[in-house]
């Protein structure tokens, strides 16, 4: 259980750039997505806009289906052999779900950062970089691809302390620098979207901050979502949040959805004030 009242007061992060950066990504819709396993319904007709140029944080108790519906994004939870879905996902104009629409084409505009960072233990940390390109039919020239790895590596706050080392295996990096390298290999294909299913939960303090900082950052021109525990964090780091509940096993559905400020400050729901404020979770 989270205790809100005994941590460090809460202070979004200030971005470090100079803020006059248009709004990058694109916005992502769901509408009415209810979500099976097999015979268990684990979502209840979700609607949320993800708007482009924000952070959108999805908090709730432990299953109550945050990761289920992240993973229903970018077409992950198709994979499991029980699972099914009903409802759209909408990124800008596009149905990702539509007939016709290729898993790899999602995957190329809707990256995910895992909770356990999983760079690949036998590439080096460029390769590591690079490693997706192929994977989504991204092609870059020889001479291209230093200037992708640097710009990448830059973007996800980890080129300064890597740049004398790119030849050596990612697997050798802490473990809030392989987050941070999974962060760059996911920036190298250019997407609009980036998930983040609780991707500092096994970390330290510093890397925790590290991390916000660079989704800060990154918000300027990849529109995020992230699944956090965290009810700090999700103050600091997100414009909007999304609180999820599943009650007395019924399927989890969003509570309320709104501005990070009014949700903290004045939720309109008793539920999401007594989470918020470490009263259950």
């Amino acid at each position: 259980m989270h205790t809100a009242l005994d941590l460090e007061p809460l202070e979004p992060l200030e971005p470090s750039g100079n803020g006059h950066h248009p709004p990058g990504g694109a916005t992502l819709s769901a509408r009415d997505v209810s979500a099976w396993f097999g015979d268990r319904k684990v979502l209840e007709r979700v609607s949320l806009d993800m708007n482009a140029g924000s952070v959108t944080a999805l908090i709730g108790p432990s299953g109550c289906g945050k990761s289920t519906f992240l993973r229903i994004l970018n077409r992950m939870h198709e994979l499991v052999p029980s699972a099914s879905l009903a409802g759209e996902v909408r990124l800008g104009d596009d149905d990702i779900y539509g007939a016709g629409r290729r898993i790899t084409d999602t995957r190329k505009r809707i990256g995910m950062v895992f909770q356990k960072p999983n760079p690949f233990p036998a590439m080096s940390i460029a390769e590591n970089v690079t490693a997706g390109l192929k994977l989504t039919g991204t092609k870059v020239s020889r001479g291209a691809r230093a200037d992708l790895v640097e710009e990448c590596l830059t973007r996800a706050g980890l080129w300064a302390e890597v740049r004398d080392r790119l030849r050596q295996p990612g697997g050798a990096l802490s473990g809030g620098q392989q987050q941070r390298l999974c962060i760059a290999r996911s920036l190298a294909v250019r997407p609009d979207v980036l998930l983040m299913d609780e991707p500092c939960s096994a970390l330290d303090p510093t890397s925790t901050r590290r991390i916000e900082e660079t989704i800060h950052d990154l918000r300027q021109d990849v529109t995020i979502v992230i699944v956090t525990h965290n009810m700090q964090q999700a103050a600091r780091v997100s414009q909007h949040c999304a609180f999820f509940l599943a009650e007395q096993g019924t399927p989890g559905h969003i509570v309320e959805a709104g501005p990070t400020e009014r949700i903290f400050g004045d939720p309109a729901d008793e539920r999401t004030s007594d989470y918020v404020n470490g009263r259950f979770g």
